[in-house]
């Protein structure tokens, strides 16, 4: 794909997510692929530091078969996080500045330095600083939720804002812990850490290798969504939302009314 259709793309999306607007698929429209569509997301991360965002870390998608079902895409993908998506721990989103939000509860970690592509996860723990509960509000630009694999990734895996409980060590038995999603005080979604790759440090492994093939490596203070332990529930206005995973914690925001 040449990169004017690149850039098109970047724009048609962007607008898409400024203005709440959905939009139709773009791949098939487009002959866009997945390479191309990570131009995209490229691209569409230019935008946002155009305008004065930083970059702070990645994020996966579709690392759970739950996730995988509910939106009809089989491969795990990676995308983009900036300091203007993140939301306090306990604060409060607008439901309005998005399409169909939608809430997933995820594992987060804070890089301590620099992993290697195909580090031993056994290994390569001393590179996490500290582990997290956390929040991710997805928000598909594409009308009704619905998207290729290429779709999606143009879209930054659908990206829209994210939330950090409180840092700790990293515990025993990451690879099943207990997680809930609860939204008004109800739990919504029952999972477990297990679903995320079978071990979060899977996810981050997979992270480095992927974005690796697009020369994006990971760096010292980043911030990485290891992927949701649930399928998402939408965020209606008014929810109070709590994401509580067994040893680290709780993460929550509010939609407003």
């Amino acid at each position: 794909m040449i990169g004017p259709d690149v850039a098109r793309i970047a724009e048609r999306l962007g607008l898409a997510a400024d203005t709440a607007t959905a939009i139709g698929q773009l791949a098939a429209e487009t002959g866009l692929d997945v390479d191309a569509a990570y131009a995209v997301q490229t691209a569409l991360l230019q935008r946002r530091l155009d305008r004065g965002e930083r970059l702070v870390g990645l994020k996966m998608g579709l690392t759970s078969r739950a996730k995988m079902a509910q939106v009809g895409v089989d491969e795990v993908i990676w995308g983009r996080l900036t300091d203007v998506m993140r939301v306090p721990d306990g604060g409060t989103v607008d439901t309005g500045a998005y399409i169909h939000p939608r809430v997933e509860p995820e594992v987060a970690f804070l890089l301590d330095r620099l992993p290697e592509p195909g580090e031993p996860i056994g290994e390569f723990t001393d590179a996490v600083r500290a582990v997290a509960p956390a929040i991710e509000l997805i928000d598909s630009r594409y009308a009704d939720f619905t998207f290729s694999l290429p779709d999606v990734v143009a879209d930054n895996t659908s990206a829209a804002a994210f939330v950090v409980g409180p840092w700790s060590p990293v515990p025993d038995g990451l690879e099943n812990l207990g997680v809930l999603l609860e939204i008004d005080g109800r739990v919504a979604q029952v999972g477990s850490t297990a679903a995320i790759l079978g071990d979060p440090r899977r996810a981050l492994d997979e992270g480095i290798r992927l974005a690796g093939r697009h020369g994006v490596r990971l760096r010292e203070g980043w911030l990485f969504l290891a992927g949701a332990a649930t399928a998402a529930v939408p965020l209606r206005p008014g929810a109070h939302v709590r994401a509580v995973v067994e040893k680290l914690g709780t993460a929550s925001l509010r939609a407003a009314s």
